[in-house]
């Protein structure tokens, strides 16, 4: 064998969960056992989650992978890894081929996620050598005005759901004027709160140093000198990894009091939310990253103009400001290449629920639902057929079989009346109550509502009463059909009097459940 195994194991959230640290200690346990020297490295996770825990072995073709290893897999597993090193295939039942080839990634088009599992996260080295902080040295010889031209031109919208024009949005707070002695902000919402959803947390635990450069490009871009990250805090990995890729991408003068030896500051500090879902609505992060209550604020002011305490602020989500060092290393002509109509680039889809193949699939968009559903995800883990597809998280609709062949664009969605949001995508087999489901839309808006407005606070409670009355007098058309219709109305208020989307997207699931699903309301 080679003088030196290298293995790589991944540290990400997901791997731990079923024993990645386990089985990394076996490792250590049969290299100590066999006298073999062992390079392990804690890399990211490579989004193929059926597989976790994943482990890779360098070999002269290239990683290959085998999975999911348990810890009592170790044992027998050690001669193989020790063959496929030194160039020989193994049959071990667990091997799955040359990683890069496996067609769950190899159909893929990663941009935003290209490093991600195939870096040491924390490693400045690995990742400056992955093509790492080539966009930031781009910006820092541009003015801002260049920066907003290449984001602007790029297509790139927000893809924390509401897709609006990142240029147009930074253009804003660039333009804006803060108080004299004060400071424009970067704020990166990270409390992806979304059911289904776990792009922002494998990118902060598997690509920390990303983020941090497309925060320091925005702060460029519109004259900031302070950021913050809002992670959520049931993501305890992500918060402890970007603290660390922080700490060390400032002492490394990346970014700090010289960013990027540019003479212009930018300092990034990371703050933990307390666990509330509409503290990922931006004025209510806001007003928690100030110290108050996660409440949401009326618009307006927009917090491009008075956003962080009062001043002018950019507000993005984690995989927005994670596109952009590659818009400002490749040109924004080679993103805007990606992608179909009006939506320009790449998104991250996640396969959660009962899938198969669970994990990340970036690809551009106009691919469609039926596409993610069998060619990635390889349809249900319960082997029977997929009834509802939920877009978008808890808010976003079901999407039933007749649309899924639609093409995956905003423009595309919110003409069927869906939503492409974050890219989650929750399915559902044929045994799934979408009257139960919809009534857990309003149950989930009632205990997550900030209390703010009346719509939303009052309009989620009477919404499960109604869907109650519905599904108990399936049997009696005369009440049955008034609550129908009293729900509609409800949702009708909902959507058009609620502050924000908490309560006014809460109908899109319940109204889609009751007009594609009609028979598990008794209609």
């Amino acid at each position: 064998m080679s003088a030196m195994l290298t293995l790589y194991v991944p540290r990400d959230s997901a791997a731990l969960a079923v024993g990645a640290d386990a089985v990394a200690d076996a490792l250590h346990a049969a290299a100590l056992a066999h006298g073999a020297a062992l390079q392990l490295v804690r890399n990211g996770s490579r989004g193929l989650l059926w597989l976790e825990t994943l482990v890779e072995v360098a070999t002269p073709q290239g990683r290959v992978a085998y999975g999911p290893v348990a810890p009592d897999d170790v044992p027998a597993l050690w001669p193989a890894l020790v063959a496929e090193a030194d160039g020989t295939p193994s049959a071990h039942p667990l091997r799955q081929g040359v990683t890069d080839q496996i067609p769950y990634l190899a159909l893929q088009e990663r941009l935003t996620f290209r490093r991600v599992g195939i870096t040491d996260p924390l490693s400045l080295d690995d990742y400056a050598a992955h093509g790492g902080w080539a966009g930031l040295q781009a910006a820092v010889g541009m003015d801002s005005a260049a920066i907003l031209h290449e984001v602007t031109h790029s297509g790139l919208r927000g893809r924390g759901g509401a897709a609006f024009p990142a240029g147009i949005k930074w253009k804003t707070v660039a333009h804006a004027v803060a108080t004299p002695g004060a400071t424009k902000y970067v704020v990166c919402n990270a409390d992806e709160g979304d059911s289904g959803t776990f792009a922002d947390r494998m990118l902060m635990e598997g690509d920390p140093y990303l983020l941090i450069e497309g925060m320091a490009i925005a702060a460029l871009a519109v004259g900031a000198t302070e950021g913050y990250v809002y992670i959520r805090s049931e993501y305890p990995h992500a918060v402890a990894t970007l603290t660390e890729a922080v700490a060390r991408a400032t002492a490394a003068g990346w970014i700090g009091d010289d960013v990027c030896r540019s003479g212009r500051a930018f300092h990034l500090h990371v703050r933990m939310g307390a666990g509330s879902y509409v503290c990922g609505e931006e004025t209510a992060m806001l007003e928690s990253l100030e110290g108050k209550r996660g409440i949401v604020r009326a618009k307006p002011p927009l917090p491009a103009l008075e956003g962080l305490f009062g001043q002018p602020t950019v507000i993005n989500n984690v995989l927005t400001f994670a596109a952009v060092p590659t818009i400002l290393a490749q040109g924004g002509a080679f993103y805007r290449n990606y992608g179909v109509g009006r939506s320009h680039g790449t998104l991250p889809f996640q396969l959660a629920g009962n899938i198969r193949r669970g994990g990340l699939v970036e690809k551009a968009f106009g691919l469609t639902l039926r596409e993610l559903l069998y060619g990635f995800g390889g349809g249900t883990a319960s082997g029977r057929p997929v009834k509802a597809v939920q877009v978008g998280g808890p808010l976003g609709t079901y999407v039933p079989e007749s649309q899924w062949d639609v093409p995956l664009d905003y423009e595309a969605y919110a003409a069927i009346g869906a939503v492409v949001g974050h890219g989650g995508l929750v399915v559902h087999d044929d045994t799934a109550d979408m009257a139960g489901l919809a009534r857990y839309a309003m149950e989930f808006c009632a205990l997550e509502s900030c209390g703010k407005c009346t719509p939303c606070r009052i309009g989620s409670t009477r919404g499960v009463e109604v869907i109650d009355r519905i599904t108990l007098n399936r049997h009696q058309p005369v009440v049955r059909d008034q609550q129908v219709t009293l729900l509609r109305d409800l949702c009708e208020t909902m959507v058009g009097g609620s502050l924000c989307a908490m309560g006014g997207m809460t109908p899109f699931p319940v109204l889609s459940a009751l007009n594609h699903y009609p028979a598990d309301f008794g209609l």
